[in-house]
């Protein structure tokens, strides 16, 4: 089975870790066939490598991080990567990509857009 992992950056703050279930909800609206399950780089309990376990316990063989970021920094080019090289070394039946940050994208103008219209 192939899965979805949505990897935040985490916060101290509960309401970010909500904004992230709420979101996730959202996506799952939009995709129902699909497994997703979130996990955090850093404030939480859920880090990667838990959230990739919760995947794997749930019968995914292939999953693919989505990382939840706007820009391609030092955890999107280092950090993950390294992660997900080290959870294959001790799981390598399990195959593990990434895909790429939210960057970009025209929907996320459009959305901020939205805000400023809001905001004048």
């Amino acid at each position: 089975m192939k899965a979805i992992l949505i990897l935040a950056h985490g916060s101290r703050e509960k309401t970010t870790l909500e904004t992230l279930e709420r979101v996730t909800e959202m996506t799952k609206t939009q995709l129902p066939e699909v497994v997703i399950e979130t996990a955090y780089m850093e404030f939480c309990e859920v880090n990667l490598e838990k959230g990739l376990d919760k995947l794997v316990e749930r019968g995914a063989g292939e999953i693919i991080v989505i990382p939840y970021f706007l820009f391609s920094g030092v955890h999107i080019r280092e950090d993950i990567p390294s992660e997900i090289d080290e959870y294959r070394i001790k799981h390598p039946d399990i195959r593990i990509s990434m895909g790429s940050t939210l960057g970009a994208d025209p929907r996320l103008a459009g959305v901020l857009a939205d805000r400023i219209r809001e905001a004048l």
